[in-house]
């Protein structure tokens, strides 16, 4: 192992992509601390002291893709985030605008409008969150309702009227700007560097929120911390190698092509298989489940009454749908992860595109008739392969909010949820990245 590291820092090319990509890693964490114009650092340091895990904020995911910016209120508070829901939007698009599904057969140069877009709505949603996030800061409530102190009621200061709209203006283009530095450091690194840059990103914020998390956790076992953290770690450990196990597992579709004469040429002949993966919907289900049961809460916190007496549907979504303990809240989660999968699955994967394409091509599944027969095939086999993958996305997601009812852990818990499986996915293709270029140069991989 030490010796394949060694060649990965005596390959020049390789080794010039490595440092690229941690010296932009570096930046991106030093830009989380930096915080933005008006934001009362002092304030902000005192009410993070006095947080217990993030369990009142509503903005749980997008503090977890931001290293813990957010609530730093720093330049890079919204993070990779406005990036992630802009890409998710336009792959939606692309089922019900037929624009955007032209755009993406046309290959490269359609590839390219269909990430310009994203760029253009990156920007939009950038405005758009970072006003919301200094609108809820400005109000107290970004560290949840139930701290009130004086220093969570005043993390902004702003100039005063008639010129405090100048300095919420100015924060929120600082914030914008900010997103749209990440967004380039991620293609940056996609380019230069190794891996995929938006998701190396990711998985540095989240790496970030590790040691934290494993303090919150010996903090909660008072007397007995210590063989908290260890079983902790040994618990999460056994979740890190089922977690690799099922990602890698796929159901392998073989696939025949028959021999064709083109001139004085033979082509196909060859067999190949189609790979249906367990989980083909990656970590995008959870995604969509957390931003969907955000929504009654936040509507719930700007319907709140400054006298105490709120409506009784304001209470009750307070009571059942903003503590991920609570058994209700548990259920929705997970109901709405395995549909989600299944829908997601459904757009990103066409049967008949599929199918299409192997009979085009004169490729058949052995004992399987081109054309319908196999459309149909495919769908009956992606059907129930899906099945346990969104059981085992459900599963996974409820780790942290189990940890969060049993140990009162932080519910950015390191070992489950969104957290472990973007860790996974992102480690894992890095990894072959850099076994490919190492077994181009010197014939070995990582591994011998």
């Amino acid at each position: 192992m030490f010796s394949a590291i060694g060649r990965i820092f005596r390959t020049p090319d390789l080794r010039k992509k490595i440092l690229f990509t941690l010296a932009l890693i570096a930046l991106f964490r030093l830009g989380s601390f930096i915080p933005s114009p008006f934001v009362n650092f002092q304030n902000v340091q005192d009410c993070l002291a006095g947080v217990s895990g993030d369990q009142g904020s509503l903005y749980d995911l997008v503090n977890l893709f931001s290293g813990g910016a957010l609530l730093k209120l720093s330049i890079f508070a919204l993070g990779i985030m406005p990036y992630i829901t802009a890409s998710i939007i336009v792959q939606l698009l692309r089922v019900v605008i037929p624009h955007f599904d032209n755009l993406y057969k046309e290959g490269q140069a359609g590839q390219a409008k269909l990430t310009q877009y994203t760029r253009y709505l990156t920007i939009g949603l950038g405005l758009l969150q970072s006003t919301t996030l200094i609108t809820v800061a400005r109000t107290g409530a970004l560290f949840g309702t139930s701290n009130n102190s004086s220093s969570c009621q005043s993390l902004l200061s702003l100039p005063p009227d008639p010129f405090e709209w100048v300095g919420i203006v100015l924060m929120v283009i600082t914030m914008t700007a900010g997103t749209g530095v990440i967004m380039w450091m991620g293609e940056m690194i996609t380019e230069r560097g190794i891996g995929n840059g938006m998701s190396i990103l990711i998985f540095t914020s989240i790496a970030s929120r590790f040691i934290p998390s494993m303090q919150q956790v010996y903090a909660n076992g008072g007397n007995n911390g210590v063989e908290l953290v260890i079983g902790v770690v040994i618990v999460g450990l056994a979740i890190l190698v089922a977690v690799i196990f099922v990602e890698q597992s796929q159901r392998r579709i073989p696939v025949q092509y028959a021999k064709r004469m083109v001139g004085r040429r033979t082509y196909g002949g060859n067999n190949t298989y189609i790979p249906i993966k367990v989980n083909m919907a990656g970590v995008v289900p959870v995604i969509f489940a957390s931003s969907l049961l955000y929504l009654p809460a936040l509507i719930a916190q700007f319907n709140q009454s400054a006298t105490g007496k709120n409506p009784a549907w304001v209470d009750w979504i307070n009571n059942n749908m903003t503590r991920g303990d609570n058994p209700l809240y548990m259920a929705i989660y997970f109901l709405l992860i395995v549909g989600f999968t299944y829908f997601y699955v459904a757009i990103t994967f066409n049967p008949d595109e599929v199918a299409d394409n192997m009979k085009k091509y004169g490729g058949f599944i052995p004992g399987i008739r081109a054309g319908r027969p196999t459309a149909e095939y495919l769908d009956y086999v992606l059907t129930r392969v899906t099945l346990p993958g969104s059981l085992y996305l459900g599963l996974v997601a409820l780790i942290p909010l189990i940890a969060l009812a049993l140990i009162n852990a932080d519910q950015n818990f390191p070992f489950g949820g969104t957290s472990i499986l973007i860790m996974v996915g992102v480690g894992l293709e890095t990894v072959k990245q850099i076994d490919s270029q190492l077994q181009q140069r010197h014939y070995e991989g990582l591994l011998r």
